[in-house]
């Protein structure tokens, strides 16, 4: 075996091992970005079935502002189990706008503010929320970490070789850095 045949080898065999390194780092990471959206899903969960509580509290004292609470309603009417992930982050989307506007018109009615129903349910909300926006942070945080890895180089190319790809962040959409209005 000659001097040239020795180091093809080694580097042949420098090649296979970073390449089977580098598919593991992919699985864990690829199991953290997993992990990471199951957390932030049942704190979306939590919320999905909170809404129809305060719902049916706002409605008791808000009865001509039909047209919100329907539309609150109707994002919450899809079943939850059966949504995919884009789904489920589309129809947060939604639902997120759908309850901030729940919660501006309960501003304009100071019995309802007042309920007790409506302060527990306003605190669970708020508590859940706080709960969605930390596992946003840390579910990003993954993706950008495997993001980096399928983008990089030299994880690039075994990125394409083992067939990873970047993943969508969970990104607010324009409705949701508008100021929501409500008019009564």
């Amino acid at each position: 075996m000659g001097w040239f045949d020795f180091v093809l080898l080694i580097g042949i065999g420098l090649f296979f091992g970073y390449g089977l390194w580098i598919y593991n780092e992919f699985i864990k990471l690829g199991n953290k970005v997993k992990e990471a959206f199951a957390t932030m899903d049942v704190y979306l969960k939590k919320r999905w079935d909170l809404v129809p509580n305060l719902v049916e509290v706002v409605k008791a004292y808000a009865a001509h502002e039909k047209s919100t609470l329907e539309s609150v309603i109707s994002i919450r009417n899809e079943v939850y189990e059966q949504m995919t992930v884009e789904d489920k982050i589309t129809s947060d989307v939604e639902l997120s706008t759908g309850i901030a506007k729940l919660m501006l018109l309960a501003e304009s009615y100071p019995d309802l503010k007042a309920n007790q129903n409506f302060l527990d349910l306003s605190a669970n909300l708020a508590k859940i929320e706080d709960e969605i926006a930390n596992s946003r942070k840390y579910f990003n945080a993954v993706v950008r970490m495997m993001n980096n890895k399928v983008e990089m180089f030299p994880s690039n190319i075994f990125a394409s070789i083992f067939r990873y790809r970047t993943i969508k962040m969970f990104e607010a959409d324009a409705s949701q850095r508008e100021n929501v209005q409500v008019d009564l």
